[in-house]
């Protein structure tokens, strides 16, 4: 098993500690794996595996196990022995009313609990009340592009010679772990990226939010898709259905485009003024939670590349713990603002084939526009062009996501 260690530096500083370490992110995106890799350091360190319990709730075996009070029974019959436990809960939005076993097991046991979801309304229910703040999020995604050379580093025992052949198949491939456990075509990695995204369009989304008109929720996944990087709002989407002569209401996109994101399949993206410095509360952007589910969905398309590589840069700096802004300056955009603490990074995002001055002024103004002194790039495909104009970097997009620090 390949070790992530961006997410195992996040969760060790809270391991016996008194929160609830909660795993978030699309389904197959590795957070079994990861639960299984603090399952192994713990018994490296010294836990016997007596006390560590480990349940899977979408494995059959503990199909039964669906409510609070059986959990909470299961859980407290093999916890009759000395020393701490260490519970590990796999999936568990699978059981109802999930937040009350935890809850007691917090207050009355010595146990140390982590527990993964698919949905982000894990922590948004009523319920979760019970557990506010005694847990810690840590969100999952894809494999990040130095995770995809590594995974093929121990595949093939080689390591990857030249980074810009990679960044190519990483664009078309995406970050699922699944597909790069072997040497899959185009084709098998799309139809396993399709068995993902059916599953978490019909669990995290059809069914957990009891949605009837599966057609309609199949058109506006399309639409987002299909304008990843766009500035575009609810009212778009269904302006859109209507020029088609359909009609729909408002507040069902809005339900709709709510439900995808809690399933991680897309992700908002707020505008922020730059010079008033405050959120724009219209036209946002939305992106995807790989950029696999595009291209298994919607099939490869060339014109969609510019809207991939800025979901490829927007999904880095959020696994980099950034919170992400698309920039408005005047009539001008800058793709991203990503502040950390005190930190603030301005990005341009652009695939820029051939150079050219317009290409360059285009790029470059709205960042030159922005007069302070944080850190700005413009990140690019082009392999020849290296120059820098006014202190705004160029970066090929292979070496922007492996540099340790923006």
């Amino acid at each position: 098993m390949i070790q992530r260690e961006l997410y195992l530096k996040q969760i060790r500083p809270f391991i016996d500690k008194p929160f609830v370490k909660v795993l978030t992110g699309i389904r197959r995106c590795g957070k079994s794996s990861i639960l299984m890799m603090v399952r192994d350091e713990l018994e490296q360190n010294g836990v016997v595996p007596e006390n560590i319990v480990y349940i899977n709730f979408e494995n059959l075996d503990f199909a039964d196990l669906d409510t609070a009070e059986k959990l909470h029974k299961h859980l407290k019959a093999h916890m009759t022995g000395e020393g701490r436990y260490y519970v590990l809960l796999d999936e568990i939005q699978e059981v109802k009313h999930w937040e009350k076993a935890v809850n007691s097991l917090l207050s009355s046991a010595n146990a140390d609990l982590y527990i993964t979801g698919s949905n982000s309304r894990l922590l948004s229910s009523e319920l979760a009340t019970y557990i506010a703040g005694r847990y810690v999020e840590i969100k999952i995604s894809t494999l990040s592009f130095r995770e995809y050379l590594l995974f093929k580093e121990v595949r093939t025992g080689e390591k990857p010679a030249n980074i810009r052949e990679e960044i190519r198949s990483y664009i078309r491939l995406g970050g699922f772990p699944a597909v790069h456990i072997g040497d899959y075509d185009e084709d098998v990695a799309y139809r396993i990226v399709n068995d993902i995204y059916s599953s978490a369009i019909l669990r995290d989304t059809i069914q957990r939010h009891k949605i009837r008109n599966i057609e309609l929720l199949e058109r506006v996944v399309k639409f987002v898709f299909d304008n990843i990087g766009n500035t575009f709002s609810a009212k778009n989407v269904a302006d859109y259905f209507k020029s088609q002569q359909r009609k729909v209401d408002l507040n069902t996109v809005y339900n709709y485009l709510s439900a995808l994101e809690s399933a991680y399949i897309i992700c908002k993206i707020p505008r922020y003024d730059i010079k008033g410095r405050e959120i724009l509360q219209t036209n946002e952007k939305y992106y995807i939670g790989d950029q696999s589910l595009a291209y298994a969905v919607m099939g490869y398309k060339d014109r969609m590349i510019s809207g991939i590589l800025e979901n490829i840069v927007m999904l880095e700096l959020e696994r980099r713990g950034y919170r992400v802004c698309v920039g408005k300056l005047y009539t001008k955009e800058v793709d991203f603002i990503a502040e950390q603490k005190n930190d603030k990074v301005y990005i341009q995002v652009s695939y820029t084939p051939t150079v050219s001055q317009e290409t360059i002024d285009r790029e470059f103004a709205p960042l030159l526009a922005v007069k302070d002194h944080y850190p700005k790039y413009v990140v690019t495909m082009d392999d020849f062009w290296r120059d820098n104009v006014e202190g705004v970097r160029h970066k090929h997009l292979a070496e922007f996501l492996l540099m340790d620090e923006y």
